[in-house]
């Protein structure tokens, strides 16, 4: 009986419907990060892992929780990369407890060529 409730749970996790909106594929990550944002006129700072990353948007699992729409930038540290790499303009686009995923709204042509190396 354990077995099927496991299958179970891992099966709902597995296709939670905002992941049905990304166009991009993902290539699973382990990757560490700091993310910040405003709340309430307070800068705010969480820390996590990147679970995913396309060429368009960033899967995160944190240590605060989010709400959609909300901007955040991200400093993520890469494998092979003296400092990390910051991304200062994301948004989040949606949210499941304390996983979310941001879209990357603008990146210079050098920070894609380093994020093409990962995907």
């Amino acid at each position: 009986m354990g077995h099927h409730i496991a299958a179970s749970i891992g099966t709902a996790t597995k296709l939670p419907s905002q992941y049905d909106r990304r166009h991009a594929s993902r290539t699973p990550t382990l990757f560490s990060l700091f993310y910040s944002y405003m709340e309430s006129g307070q800068m705010l700072i969480g820390d996590g892992v990147v679970t995913d990353l396309s060429s368009n948007g960033i899967g995160i699992r944190g240590n605060r929780s989010v709400a959609p729409g909300l901007e955040v930038a991200l400093s993520i540290d890469l494998p092979g990369m003296d400092k990390p790499f910051a991304i200062s303009q994301s948004r989040v686009s949606w949210t499941e407890g304390y996983r979310f995923g941001v879209e990357m709204k603008t990146l210079t042509l050098e920070e894609k060529n380093h994020l093409r190396f990962f995907l």
